[in-house]
């Protein structure tokens, strides 16, 4: 029998609304959760999220309170770790020239305020240089570096340069690069190469991000100062708001030591001390502090404007800016541009859309192309294609001959390694990236067999086989059960994103008592099983498929309905109290005829 057919039903839903099947834990999970309950003393809720998470009964406890000093690695476990961190000091010392060279995303502008901040706290500074997305693209390139090398003894590239061999062997000064993408067979020649997904390292810490890459090195350099000079480094702990917001941003995985630094990050985050952070939530509106849902889907769209439609380094800046004034200058000309990269993102996604649609959603590879796309949202685009699909996407945008493109993965297909390949086989002109993201430049003549190839590479992975779509639900529980105190203990089990996501919760046979639209394309609604407390929810997209027509008929012909979603605390008024952010239902009695 197909295994996947052989994973237990959760509630017998073996087509819902959304066309998926709930998938239960596994009876091997259901008896791992059991003993970690009896262990730990936990909520079966939580103890079930433990066990799905791996988590040892013996370890609940701490795993519920991550500890950074206990999870932190040794930077010195990176190759070329002393390398930089002696070359950068040496810098330092000297009083040389530093530029930084920082990718146009959130983990570039990040890991530029890092090293910004802490030279600044050093009573160094240092020049920020950020290329533009459309005229440079992204790394390192020629004449960027040329002209930085002339008036600078050393330059840093941050999320970026471990491909770039010849615009480093063209800078003309010592080069430092501190990165996390993919690395090929020879490094460039220069200084140091930190990069946990070089080569020849173990792949060990090949989850962090490169902002986590430079507090490694900062780790480091703050050490060598108290050996070597007897002199206290920069609060690193303080400047952790930062690697919690390029972990988040670049969905890097949050597990290890990336869930410490979100943890930590995020309370530093609510000491509002960074004045480039307060003035991105204050433009945001965000009236409480930040989780890590905001950092994803709030802050990092935002930090990211400028890089995608605008000025390329206005994110970078806005985190480097200590002035609360020029902050909320920044702030507000980034929301402005965001809004505006939310309408042409709008139009190429539903372009895109008809296109992945026409050729088929089913292939190991759903991909678009089109004249005029704007290199700034084909990636968000193309997360889009994968969440619709479930499939690895592509998604390009073509300015004359020459295309730029993103690509976005599904878990246990790398994305990045197959561009690699198709890169080495000269299918494209570059391309790289990790796991679960990649980009690429090509020529229109390259586009089909490149895709054809890709296709092809992504398939032996196993991408694009199941003909199933499943929803994995964690546990069931009924509304009287989703209490404020079991929300908050299971957030100790947080943050949640990237490979540790939400615990997912079924709600059965209830009775829909109230809808309301909202928006454009949402419903609010109330459920019932009968007892003493009505679930509240909200279906966002509802009312542009089944899910928001089924609700209001649920309403009306009192059929009772099993429900799926997140949990989530809702602030409003002073008051706190429980909703369901839906994401499915299915009839419990029986399709109404």
């Amino acid at each position: 029998m197909n295994d996947d057919l052989a994973q237990p039903l959760c509630l017998d839903v073996g087509l819902s609304l959304g066309h998926k099947r709930w998938i239960a834990p596994a009876p091997e999970v259901m008896r791992h959760a059991a003993a970690i309950k009896r262990e730990a003393d936990l909520p079966e809720a939580v103890a079930i999220l433990l066990a799905q998470r791996g988590v040892l009964p013996e370890q609940a406890k701490a795993f519920l309170t991550p500890a950074l000093r206990n999870l932190l690695p040794d930077p010195r476990n990176l190759r070329d770790m002393d390398k930089a961190a002696a070359r950068i000091l040496d810098a330092l010392t000297a009083r040389q020239k530093i530029a930084i060279f920082a990718d146009y995303d959130v983990d570039g502008g990040s890991s530029a305020a890092l090293l910004v901040d802490w030279l600044r706290q050093m009573s160094h500074s240092a020049t920020l240089y950020v290329p533009d997305r459309i005229d440079e693209g992204y790394g390192p390139n020629i004449p960027a570096m040329q002209e930085l090398g002339v008036t600078h003894d050393l330059i840093i590239c941050v999320d970026c340069g471990t491909l770039s061999h010849e615009p480093i062997a063209a800078a003309g000064c010592d080069v430092v690069v501190l990165d996390h993408h993919l690395g090929g067979a020879d490094l460039p020649t220069c200084v140091a190469v930190v990069n946990p997904n070089r080569q020849d390292e173990t792949g060990d810490l090949g989850h962090l991000c490169a902002a986590a890459v430079v507090f490694l090195v900062l780790v480091e350099m703050n050490r060598r100062l108290r050996e070597d000079h007897s002199t206290t480094g920069p609060d690193l702990m303080a400047m952790l708001d930062l690697v919690a917001l390029a972990t988040v941003a670049d969905v890097a995985p949050l597990v290890g030591v990336n869930r410490a630094f979100v943890r930590q990050g995020l309370t530093v985050m609510a000491r509002r001390a960074r004045a480039g952070l307060v003035a991105l939530c204050d433009v945001a509106r965000l009236d409480r502090a930040p989780n890590a849902y905001h950092l994803g889907f709030v802050l990092g769209p935002r930090v990211n404007a400028g890089g995608r439609i605008g000025e390329a380094d206005l994110g970078a800046r806005l985190l480097c800016e200590t002035d609360p004034h020029k902050a909320q200058a920044m702030a507000a000309r980034l929301e402005s541009l965001n809004t505006d990269r939310r309408e042409i993102e709008a139009a190429v996604r539903e372009a895109a859309l008809t296109q992945a649609e026409a050729r088929g959603l089913d292939a190991p590879l759903v991909w678009a192309a089109g004249d005029g796309w704007h290199a700034g949202v084909v990636g968000i685009v193309a997360s889009r294609l994968k969440e619709t699909a479930n499939r690895p996407s592509i998604v390009i945008g073509f300015d004359g001959d020459a295309g730029k493109g993103s690509g976005r993965s599904v878990a246990g297909v790398d994305l990045g390694a197959a561009i690699q390949k198709l890169t080495a086989e000269g299918l494209i002109e570059k391309g790289g990236g990790h796991k679960m993201a990649a980009g690429l430049s090509l020529h229109r003549a390259q586009l089909e067999p490149a895709m054809a190839r890709l296709s092809d590479l992504l398939a032996r992975q196993g991408a694009g086989e199941s003909t199933y779509q499943d929803l994995r639900v964690d546990a069931v529980i009924l509304p009287s059960g989703a209490t404020p105190d079991l929300l908050e203990m299971l957030e100790q089990a947080g943050p949640f994103g990237a490979s540790a996501p939400a615990p997912r919760f079924a709600l059965p046979s209830l009775r829909i008592s109230f809808t309301k639209p909202v928006g454009e394309a949402h419903l609010k609604f109330t459920a019932t099983d009968g007892g003493p407390v009505a679930m509240e929810g909200i279906a966002f997209g509802a009312m542009d498929g089944p899910l928001g027509p089924a609700l209001q008929e649920a309403q009306r012909s009192g059929r009772k309905m099993h429900l799926a979603g997140r949990l989530e605390l809702n602030h409003w008024q002073g008051r706190t109290k429980v909703q369901l952010r839906l994401e499915d239902a299915a009839w419990a009695e029986g399709a109404p005829s």
